[in-house]
């Protein structure tokens, strides 16, 4: 079994989410909200598909039309067993740096739930190290499970973030050319701290970027992880998805 992560199977993405979705036969998928709408859509094929889990939360680029009154969504839901951590959370300092108190604040106040209800939490972090760190590390957070979804930064922080116990999500980025200070992650931090996704739609691994991406193509990551490490792919997937299984706490009725 293998277990994608993290993905965004959304309607404006995909015209035929149930090709996608069998694509990936009896593996996982677990998909992240971003916004209102798409927690909804989360919850929706949660209920649909059988190895569909999800996360709600919302994403650090989408707050401009943010109401408080929108965490009730996570909050009515996080209850339902196939709704298993609070994320797409985090802060973005990529494209918007004007509003950095409002996504310190919509942050804390989403790890804040996701402490409440004992649920792990998926964060996005572009451009925003220091202040990432900074708020994870708090003593009141300690115990928290966390995966740094999409992890891009380098191997001395890989190393301060795992030992915080902290997951770091590993996706089509390791076959891109650029990804030198990404194999140096791979290569110097023990496997039992990664986790496989694709964040699909986006950042199709080579050999199909310029293609939409889809949860299938994690195979493609498993196999760049296990030729970096010089480990057999079983291996990979072997540790991930026991990885995964333990970080989400998914009970499997599949």
């Amino acid at each position: 079994m293998i277990i994608d992560t993290h993905c965004h199977l959304f309607k404006e993405f995909y015209k035929d989410i149930d090709t996608i979705i069998k694509n990936m036969q009896s593996n996982i998928m677990i998909v992240s909200g971003t916004n209102i709408e798409t927690n909804k859509e989360v919850i929706d094929l949660c209920n649909k598909y059988n190895n569909v889990f999800g996360t709600l939360g919302f994403h650090p680029s989408e707050l401009d039309d943010f109401d408080e009154k929108d965490f009730l969504i996570i909050e009515n839901n996080i209850n339902n067993p196939k709704i298993i951590g609070v994320g797409e959370i985090g802060l973005d300092y990529y494209r918007k740096t004007d509003n950095k108190d409002k996504q310190l604040n919509i942050f804390e106040k989403q790890l804040e739930i996701a402490k409440k209800h004992n649920k792990p939490v998926v964060i996005h972090s572009r451009n925003a190290l220091e202040d990432t760190y900074n708020v994870l590390k708090q003593e009141k957070y300690n115990g928290l499970k966390v995966m740094l979804h999409c992890y891009s930064y380098d191997l001395e922080m890989a190393k301060k973030f795992t030992e915080l116990g902290f997951m770091l999500g590993i996706g089509g980025i390791i076959t891109f050319k650029n990804a030198e200070s990404l194999y140096e992650v791979i290569k110097n931090i023990d496997l039992k701290y990664f986790l496989l996704e694709t964040d699909s739609p986006f950042l199709t691994p080579v050999p199909y970027r310029g293609k939409i991406n889809q949860p299938v193509n994690i195979k493609i990551v498993a196999k760049k992880i296990s030729e970096i490490k010089n480990i057999s792919i079983e291996k990979v997937y072997k540790v991930t998805t026991h990885n995964a299984l333990r970080q989400f706490d998914i009970k499997l009725d599949l």
